[in-house]
């Protein structure tokens, strides 16, 4: 049976259903969505209670539209339970990470989804799959050796950057860690946590981003933990997330950690002691980007997850990349930063930022995406493209001048327009 609902425009955000509120626009007339009930399955709201329906009280599940409301808004009504958990095949545990009893639980909650566990005799990595399809449904876990442990720069977006673990389990065709990690496309989790975080203490109060920038003094010092993986991606198996959030929230002291996430799954993090000190980015596109964004929650549940951080208090941001070019682009974008304003309608002492990343790619991480996916779409031509040499001596090939600047000019303009309580940190 189907039924038909009608959401009159006042430009407020209406009631939720299902913990994902139901969006009303301003300047458009009445809103015709058809869906069909359904009971709600989640045991138990993903949101406050303000936002969230009762377990067992009728929700809806979109019937098929691909838009709540005309342009320039473009925010799917995708009212479903978060995204399933990555579900690794296999898990490949070390002596040493054994030893730790964060790798022991590691293990245990993949052995509980189902995954085949070998304990491995040495603490090296051995007999690898060399498969992509294999590799991406490994999981080792390890420990982080020193030279891993130490704390290196990571600007323009934080002081410091320490890694909880490498390799993601999405499937984006423009993934920046094709260039950055080598071996096997496997993720690896890290055990031995407390070493880890013992190495922040000395670096408090040092750095060269936020520590030595008069407009960005207020974050303290900022770590970043997600430079080289997708912490909340992995969350369900390490818990390490919730360790770090704690962990910030009870430092006395002007810190800050920070991680960017394409993932959804934040219902464990939101009820957290973080005390403002943990902002959350959320990686957004355009809606013609996500075709290159397998394995990755749609739009729709990152922006309802921005927006249940947000109510829990979080410091929040945008991680706008990769910027691509593509017909149409600038209406595209535009439509997304829309869809950001009415996500974040209503939001209370909402602290926002913006940090925008054009698409790049250097001759190495080229060869290995082209491997991974052949056939991919992604436009990836030299002769379209400026050459840059780095400082470190390697090449990378961005876009060219003019149309970074016509780029820049109409996406920050967007977010002017649409969410202008917003700080952009930086454009790259």
């Amino acid at each position: 049976m189907r039924e038909e609902l009608t959401l009159q425009s006042t430009g407020k955000v209406g009631k939720a259903f299902g913990g994902i509120a139901l969006t009303q626009c301003d300047l458009f007339g009445a809103i015709k969505l058809k869906c069909r009930p359904t009971t709600h399955r989640h045991r138990k709201p993903t949101m406050s209670s303000r936002w969230s329906g009762a377990a067992g009280t009728p929700s809806y599940i979109c019937a098929g539209e691909t838009s709540l409301c005309p342009p320039p808004f473009g925010l799917c009504l995708d009212i479903q339970p978060m995204s399933p958990p990555w579900e690794p095949r296999f898990v490949l545990a070390t002596p040493s990470a054994l030893g730790w009893a964060e790798g022991v639980a590691m293990v245990e909650r993949a052995a509980g989804l189902g995954a085949e566990v070998v304990r491995l005799r040495s603490d090296r990595l051995a007999g690898l799959p060399e498969a992509y399809r294999d590799a991406k449904r490994t999981l080792a876990v390890v420990t982080a050796s020193p030279s891993r442990r130490r704390l290196q720069p990571i600007p323009p977006s934080a002081d410091w950057r320490f890694d909880l673990a490498e390799g993601c389990p999405a499937h984006c065709t423009y993934c920046y860690l094709a260039g950055s990690l080598a071996g096997p496309p496997i993720v690896r989790a890290y055990a031995n946590l407390p070493e880890i975080l013992a190495e922040l203490q000395t670096a408090v109060g040092h750095g060269a981003v936020t520590s030595a920038s008069a407009a960005r003094a207020h974050e303290g010092t900022t770590f970043e933990c997600s430079c080289y993986t997708d912490p909340l991606a992995l969350e369900h198996l390490t818990g390490h997330l919730a360790t770090c959030i704690t962990t910030f929230g009870a430092w006395d002291a002007a810190v800050q950690l920070r991680f960017t996430t394409k993932f959804d799954a934040v219902e464990p993090l939101l009820a957290l002691p973080h005390n403002r000190r943990t902002r959350v980015r959320f990686s957004v596109n355009a809606r013609e980007a996500e075709r290159h964004e397998g394995g990755a929650p749609r739009m729709p549940r990152r922006l309802a997850a921005l927006r249940a951080m947000a109510l829990a208090g979080y410091p929040v941001g945008l991680t706008v990349a990769p910027i691509l070019r593509f017909e149409g682009w600038a209406a595209s974008y535009d439509r997304l930063f829309a869809d950001v304003a009415v996500s974040l309608d209503g939001v209370p002492d909402l602290d926002l930022t913006a940090e925008l990343i054009t698409h790049r790619f250097t001759p190495k991480s080229k060869g290995v995406l082209a491997g991974w996916y052949p056939g991919s779409p992604l436009e990836m031509d030299e002769a379209a493209r400026s050459r840059k040499t780095t400082k470190f001596g390697s090449v990378k090939y961005v876009f060219p001048r003019e149309d970074m600047v016509a780029m820049r000019t109409a996406i920050e303009g967007s977010i002017a327009r649409w969410i202008p309580q917003t700080k952009v940190l930086y454009w790259s």
